[in-house]
């Protein structure tokens, strides 16, 4: 079911469509993250489907490109937004844990959805300069596309016939 909407999708637009819905999850394209890098690890590149490699590459690209542009909109609209949010508690709560453990929020928040998203954009507006983003947050992009399309390539399949089975 979900292996056969990636594939036509990636019949329709190419592997382009595994870059897009990777950086494009910031701007509310619905397309959970976690099912495409396992459905695409595990059922269509690891039988041959699709190339695993350009897949990868395509996955990878993708979420650089989100969290990049998610950086430099902090940066750059950083004072107009800081002002405007420094009293919402969810923005003051993300302040005080990038100022208190910021190298390692950098790295775990790429791991939690919605989050990936989110942090660069706080880590923009707090003026940490972009070697030391790019050098986390791209070492952690990486270790995470690597985690969960290998992960889809050992266990994707039988999660996924799981998940078909309860109807999902």
């Amino acid at each position: 079911m979900i292996s056969n909407t990636i594939l036509e999708l990636l019949h329709q637009y190419g592997y382009l469509i595994f870059y897009f819905a990777f950086s494009l999850g910031p701007f509310g394209i619905p397309i959970p993250n976690e099912i495409t890098i396992i459905s695409s690890g595990a059922i269509l590149s690891h039988t041959g489907v699709i190339n695993s490699w350009i897949t990868y590459f395509c996955i990878l690209s993708g979420l650089l490109t989100a969290i990049t542009f998610a950086y430099f909109a902090g940066k750059l609209f950083g004072p107009k937004i800081k002002h405007r949010f420094q009293h919402h508690k969810h923005f003051v709560k993300a302040e005080l844990i990038l100022n208190k453990s910021g190298n390692w929020a950098m790295c775990i928040g790429l791991f939690i959805p919605i989050v990936r998203y989110v942090l660069p954009l706080v880590i923009g507006l707090s003026g940490v300069q972009y070697r030391k983003f790019a050098l986390i947050s791209y070492s952690s992009a990486l270790l995470w596309t690597i985690t969960y399309f290998t992960a889809g390539i050992y266990f994707g399949g039988p999660l996924l016939s799981t998940l078909q089975l309860l109807h999902f």
